[in-house]
């Protein structure tokens, strides 16, 4: 058995549910794998994903694309690569309490925004802003990562970004009414959010291993699309109490399932749809051509 280490992005939920549910079906140990789950609890964030990547820590990490492009370009450059997309479409939004009255993006100028600091995030939420008429001027706030949600619900900011498959469960099984921002309809390109990423050198090195990892946890995923009541069982008793006291897990399975992808392309980056939002960022000027020709992605596992 060969032990691997997959950093979560955050506490265990909907997104996550793929790799417990191969885990406990014995599907990584069918492999010869035994895999670790780190979850930003141990630690309270103080270590990202990505970092837990480069200081060795991981040998996959999860975040958004964008993460894997910022590790690229940085400093010190760790040379990461995308090899699993766990969302087909964008399953993430701006959101507002409907109770704040704040109906469309121009209407958040002067507003706050509660940020995961995230490379992009600050400059996409301005750019939505813009492309619905207003000017991007937003006062963004740094909340603790972990706490960002409840910062909008306690009225302590007007605005956040969530996943609707799960903040937006929570939302809806509490009654509480949210305006959502889907990006592309704002003329913002998905770039797959979130996705599994390794060091190409340790791919390079381990190429059917992680071939194996890959093929394992894409078979939990296309099991927990099909079989929802029992994957939530799976997943329940890795929630945080505050998850398991709300949010409806199998419904937010249920929602998730047809964006997991299916037997032809769960997991599967298309490059025509990587290239427009990386153009998008060279447009924006918020990165350098060269990520034009960086390898920030493959397909080859599958």
């Amino acid at each position: 058995m060969r032990k691997l280490q997959l950093a979560l992005d955050w506490t265990p939920n909907v997104n996550h549910v793929g790799f417990f549910v191969a885990r406990e079906l014995g599907l990584y140990a069918d492999q010869g794998i035994e895999l670790e789950l780190l979850s930003p609890l141990d630690d309270n964030y103080a270590l990202t994903p990505g970092k837990k990547l480069e200081l060795g820590m991981a040998d996959f990490a999860i975040a958004p694309f964008e993460t894997v492009i910022s590790l690229n370009n940085k400093a010190n450059p760790v040379p990461a690569v995308a090899i699993y997309a766990i969302l087909q479409e964008d399953l993430s939004c701006i959101a507002t309490l409907k109770s704040a009255a704040i109906t469309s993006p121009k209407e958040l100028d002067g507003k706050s925004y509660a940020s995961y600091k995230a490379r992009y995030e600050d400059h996409i939420v301005r750019e939505v802003i813009k492309n619905d008429g207003g000017k991007g001027e937003l006062n963004i706030i740094y909340p603790e990562k972990l706490g960002i949600w409840n910062t909008l619900l306690s009225g302590n900011a007007d605005s956040t970004w969530i996943f609707d498959n799960w903040e937006g469960i929570e939302a809806e099984s509490k009654g509480i009414e949210l305006h959502k921002f889907n990006l592309g309809t704002f003329d913002i390109p998905y770039g797959y959010s979130p996705v599994v990423f390794t060091n190409i050198n340790k791919l390079k090195s381990h190429g059917p291993l992680f071939s194996r990892f890959i093929q394992a946890s894409r078979n939990g995923f296309l099991y927990a699309r099909n079989n929802p009541k029992h994957a939530a069982e799976i997943l329940k008793p890795f929630l945080t109490e505050y998850d398991l006291n709300n949010v409806d897990l199998e419904k937010a399975i249920s929602f998730s399932a047809p964006f997991f992808g299916d037997e032809t392309n769960a997991g599967f980056m298309n490059p025509e749809r990587v290239n427009d939002f990386v153009q998008w960022l060279v447009d924006r000027g918020l990165e350098h051509e060269k990520i034009l020709r960086q390898e920030l992605y493959t397909n080859e596992l599958f």
